[in-house]
């Protein structure tokens, strides 16, 4: 009897758990099914070939959707890998191309979620998903079918009768999968692929601590008097700040570039200066839970090992192989050229900075040395004695929505391309406008997507993205791009002016935007911005030029008040302070550039951020006067993922092709050249990777870089 007691319950149990695991099976069939209809999985409907539907996503659904998509992508990419055909183009690499659509377009929709709207659940939604990211990317690198497959076609004759574009398709895959580990034993395939796991949840949290320094610390204002000297846009924009943050009677600079900028440029309260510098180039390095000093010790010694365990010496050397430069060596001979030249004249500006604060000091006991907190300042009082130049008189005409117009004028000249209004798709927040953007012949080119302001949750600075890239494999897809912004908002019925540097910013980005929407190529691999990390930058920095044309100073740099263009008189001053400030400008960035390409080529297994900064920065000369462009504990374009790691240098390479492709259009008489602009289009925007950046410079500039350009667009 009791054995049969026995049975009976066991039967039960075995019973009720089959019960539970049918219902556990139904319902994650039910979830399943609703993952695959849901709108961030399924194929972008509406105009224009399909927009993203920002007015249908919801938070909670995104790690759901991301393990489903996933999961379809490595079927798609399984399916390549065991095709028991032949390896062809058509069926492995074309097929390559095609896969992962979907996890595609979630990652665009996502990535916009973590950089313009980084708010609620979206931090630890990252958290969660990035290292799946990271797996899933290894998973790709790592099948040794597909890269059989891969290295089959690689080595096969029959490349010699396929276009330049696909051979370099080919070319570039293979050398990728290599890159990634597609050769190595299964350990350390498995040893790299935790190492890519971790720097995944770092570069996460690296992110996660600069946005909340950035959100959580103020510097306040309570006295009127203590906003002498300050325009009174940049007022209004404090006051709007404070309110926003619930202290209407006070005045806010919040911890961001375009707040803390203007402030120190125009502030004459020396203390408060301080103070906001100092809040500003401390981010997350203040020793608290945000403090970002340990993290980027153990990201710097997790690239040291993956580039150890590729067979590279350094991070370095592994990031450069398939750049321009392609090797550390190569960076530095440029760096190291325009460096001494830089802190040259960094000597000079401040030596002119120190005779006006002398002048000053009605005695001894007010006389200061310059700080970096007096940099910004009294560069002004010089360009003003020099040049006879306040930029705070040019500011008046620098109306945001002007200048977007002139932007597009330009486009329209350089390219033929038009903008009209696209009201028909939804965006993601109120600020976000959109265009669609047209042909000569009026057929459609793409979308362009505008969010210019600062709000909580997005990052600071500026960025171009791409949320669909162009192709033409099989249904051609159209390029739909955005420009990101951080301006300060204006109150009701307010115009919203911006400074000088922001102008040249905001051309910069557009720049980026027009690479993107001129791209004529098959594969998406290849499309628009698609290119060399030191050559992306080459188009972008390109069209800052366009700025200071007389055209669009003359008509859309006009008076927010009276609509009077800029006067000649402050034209004229313009061009010949054109380059004033140069030393400030070069070694700032410089000298965050050396410092990164230092880190990543260092033998320190690990690395102190702090002291390496320190030690690195007294030995190459940096003067005391200012700082680096980005300290190393908020250095976001080298730690919050890999992209621009061991590539800050990339800005300066692509400015040696800038400044000698600018002084094509100065010889010819006009940057709207007909024919320099067609070949600029033909050669350089259009052609994404489908060649060999140097050899498009060529084809465009009719021979190799100038160099030494560079040194006459800075007047060194």
């Amino acid at each position: 009897m009791k054995d049969f007691s026995i049975a009976t319950l066991s039967f039960g149990i075995l019973m009720l758990n089959l019960g539970i695991l049918q219902a556990q099976d139904n319902a994650n069939t039910t979830e399943q099914n609703r993952m695959n209809d849901s709108v961030l999985l399924k194929p972008w409907t509406g105009p224009y070939g399909g927009v993203p539907p920002w007015d249908l996503v919801r938070s909670e659904d995104f790690i759901d959707a991301f393990d489903t998509a996933i999961e379809q992508a490595a079927a798609e990419i399984d399916q390549i890998a065991t095709n028991p055909e032949p390896a062809t183009f058509e069926n492995t690499i074309v097929a390559m191309e095609q896969a992962g659509q979907a996890l595609d377009r979630l990652d665009a929709i996502f990535g916009v979620h973590s950089s313009n709207l980084n708010l609620g659940p979206i931090p630890d939604i990252e958290r969660v998903v990035a290292p799946k990211l990271a797996a899933h990317s290894d998973s790709i690198y790592q099948n040794s079918d597909l890269f059989e497959r891969l290295e089959t076609i690689y080595e096969s004759d029959a490349k010699k009768s396929m276009a330049v574009a696909q051979v370099r398709l080919i070319d570039d895959l293979y050398k990728t999968f290599v890159r990634r580990g597609a050769k190595l034993s299964s350990g350390d395939k498995a040893r790299l692929s935790r190492i890519n796991a971790d720097l995944a949840r770092l570069f996460t949290d690296f992110s996660q601590n600069v946005l909340e320094d950035e959100k959580r610390f103020v510097t306040w204002v309570e006295k009127e008097s203590d906003l002498a000297g300050l325009p009174e846009s940049v007022v209004a924009s404090m006051k709007r700040a404070a309110e926003e943050r619930g202290k209407p009677d006070q005045w806010a600079v919040t911890n961001t570039r375009s707040s803390m900028d203007p402030f120190l440029t125009y502030s004459r309260n020396r203390p408060l200066r301080e103070q906001v510098w100092r809040t500003y180039y401390n981010r997350c390095d203040n020793g608290d839970e945000h403090d970002n000093n340990g993290i980027i010790t153990e990201i710097l010694a997790l690239r040291r090992e993956r580039a150890k365990l590729l067979g590279y010496p350094t991070h370095a050397h592994w990031r450069l192989e398939p750049t321009m430069a392609q090797t550390p060596e190569a960076t530095f001979a440029l760096m190291d050229q325009v460096w001494p030249k830089a802190v040259a004249r960094v000597a000079e500006e401040v030596a002119d900075m120190q005779k006006i604060a002398d002048a000053e000091a009605s005695d001894a006991a007010d006389k200061i040395t310059i700080e970096p907190w007096d940099y910004r300042f009294y560069a002004e009082k010089v360009r003003k004695a020099k040049y006879d130049l306040d930029l705070g008189e040019v500011k008046p005409y620098l109306q945001m929505e002007k200048l977007r117009e002139g932007m597009f004028w330009v486009a329209g000249e350089l390219f033929g391309f038009s903008f009209t209004p696209a009201e028909d798709v939804p965006v993601f927040h109120p600020d976000v406008r959109v265009w669609e953007v047209t042909g000569r012949d009026g057929q459609h080119v793409g979308l362009w997507y505008f969010d210019p302001y600062a709000r909580a949750g997005k990052r600071s600075g500026a960025w171009m993205t791409a949320y669909r890239v162009q192709q033409n494999m099989d249904a051609p897809k159209t390029p739909i791009v955005s420009n990101n912004s951080n301006f300060i908002p204006g109150g009701k019925g307010e115009t919203v002016l911006i400074s000088w540097d922001d102008a040249v910013t905001l051309f910069h980005e557009f720049g980026h935007a027009l690479h993107g929407l001129s791209s004529q190529v098959n594969y998406p691999s290849q499309a628009g911005t698609s290119v060399a990390r030191d050559y992306v930058e080459f188009p972008s920095q390109l069209l800052e030029h366009w700025l200071d044309t007389p055209e669009i100073l003359r008509k859309y740099c006009v008076h927010h008040e009276t609509g009077e263009p800029l006067p000649q008189s402050l034209i004229d001053k313009i061009k010949k302070a054109s380059t004033f400030n140069q030393g400030f400008a070069t070694v700032e960035y410089l000298a965050s550039a050396i410092v990164d390409m230092k880190l990543h080529t260092s033998d320190q297994e690990r690395i102190d951020p702090d002291a390496f900064e320190r030690e690195t920065l007294k030995e190459i000369g940096m003067p005391d006067e200012l700082p680096m462009r980005h300290r190393t504990p908020h250095f976001a374009h080298i730690f919050s993922s890999d992209s621009y790691s061991a590539g800050y240098y990339s800005y300066l390479w692509a400015d040696a092709l800038t400044a000698d492709a600018a002084e094509a259009f100065e010889d010819a008489g006009s940057f709207y050249d007909p024919e320099l602009c067609k070949s600029l289009y033909e050669n350089v925007f259009s052609v994404g990777d489908t060649i060999d950046p140097a050899e498009g410079f060529r084809r465009f500039r009719g021979r190799d870089v100038d160099t030494s350009a560079l040194m006459r667009k800075r007047g060194f």
